[in-house]
């Protein structure tokens, strides 16, 4: 059984720490990014972000992606 994998979405996440519990812990948001070209090369998606997460007032943890696609049985 073929199956092809067909893209359909994107979205990128970017992780900032946004302060401390008051049990110490780090607190940590995630700011989504919408929308994004299925097709987009990881690298320039990954330049766009930290270009986002300049602008961030918060410390930058982490950058992920999540692809979204549709499997077609052949």
């Amino acid at each position: 059984m073929a199956v092809s994998k067909v893209p359909q979405s994107s979205r990128v996440g970017i992780r900032v720490q946004t302060g401390v519990s008051t049990t110490g812990a780090p607190v940590y948001r995630v700011r989504n990014l919408q929308n994004v070209k299925a097709a987009a090369l990881d690298g320039d998606v990954y330049a766009v972000a930290q270009a986002m997460a300049g602008l961030q007032q918060h410390a930058v943890v982490s950058i992920s992606r999540v692809d979204e696609a549709n499997l077609i049985n052949e």
